[in-house]
């Protein structure tokens, strides 16, 4: 694919990030949500692509959708590609003015996507250093034990991002006994599972259960950077079964690896809507505004940080 692509999608999150920048702190997450799912959307179809939404919102959010099998770009000639898309990952974050939310995109020949049902999922997530040393089956405290071995340090000194849910109590009591540290979020697992790849994030290992189309688009910029997520689907009832055999989903049991999630020459990109460990928020100043993202794709590692200076009397689209 063209390498161009990359930068293509940057404009759409920065779009949709600074769309749903101004909604940052006032209580309303589906206006924001609506915001960044209008920019993305008017954005990607002034693209040369030939896309179709496979990993969309989630229903739960009661928001406006990139809805999945969503047709998005500007013509049926283009390069045919799956999108996968949070338009904004971490709305309660934003709405609430937290830290860590972002606007993000993932894109893959078609084909290239797990379309993950809108549920939960099982994950761990570490970045180059400790690729190979995880194993979703495997106790939190013999995985904390091989990935401070891989990165050569010890088990005192790992960080790990957990989402902050009564489900998890048992695994932090484990990952405290072990002896590493934990980063408790309220909400946005995407962008910590990104940062356990950036050296000098402070965050080394991401665990527990969060949104599965949120796992596929974090195994998407995982695979660019050549960092390491295995996940597995958890079913709450029989209808989640259901739906997942619609999607084409048989073995339930299946732990997918990151090439399971994300296959082919993957490109990925976000863009810091507030402040968070990966990237910084969006800022506004007198006719424009600064943002911070992040770009890269899979068949050249190449990993590009971005900052950008936006003065929107020459964008009318903001």
């Amino acid at each position: 694919m063209d390498r161009n692509l990359a930068l293509e999608l940057v404009r759409v999150t920065e779009a949709a990030a600074l769309a749903c920048g101004r909604w940052v702190g006032k209580g309303n997450k589906n206006a924001a949500d609506e915001a960044a799912t209008n920019a993305m959307r008017r954005t990607l179809d002034s693209i040369e692509i030939n896309g179709i939404v496979v990993i969309g919102e989630g229903e739960m959010d009661e928001a406006p959708m990139l809805y999945i099998g969503e047709k998005v770009g500007n013509g049926n000639e283009g390069t045919e590609v799956d999108i996968a898309v949070d338009p904004l990952e971490g709305t309660n974050i934003c709405a609430k003015g937290m830290n860590g939310s972002i606007a993000t995109i993932a894109l893959a020949p078609r084909g290239g996507f797990l379309h993950a049902p809108d549920m939960y999922m099982e994950k761990i997530a570490v970045g180059p250093s400790a690729r190979g040393a995880i194993d979703i089956n495997a106790s939190p405290a013999t995985n904390l034990k091989r990935v401070a071995e891989a990165k050569k340090c010890y088990v005192e000194d790992l960080t790990v991002v957990i989402l902050e849910r009564p489900r998890h109590d048992k695994m932090v009591n484990e990952i405290r006994k072990a002896g590493a540290r934990i980063h408790l979020i309220s909400d946005g697992d995407v962008a910590p599972a990104i940062a356990a790849a950036v050296e000098g994030s402070g965050v080394d290992l991401l665990m527990g259960i969060g949104g599965a189309p949120e796992g596929v688009l974090a195994a998407a910029a995982l695979k660019c950077m050549g960092g390491e997520m295995q996940g597995r689907l958890v079913f709450m009832s029989n209808e989640e079964r259901d739906r997942a055999r619609t999607m084409g989903i048989e073995d339930f049991d299946r732990v997918y690896a990151t090439e399971d999630m994300a296959r082919g020459d993957v490109f990925f990109a976000a863009t810091g809507v507030t402040n968070g460990d990966l990237l910084r928020g969006v800022r506004y100043f007198s006719g424009g505004a600064d943002t911070h993202s992040i770009v890269m794709r899979s068949k050249s590692r190449t990993v590009r940080f971005i900052e950008a200076k936006h003065f929107f009397d020459h964008k009318p689209i903001y």
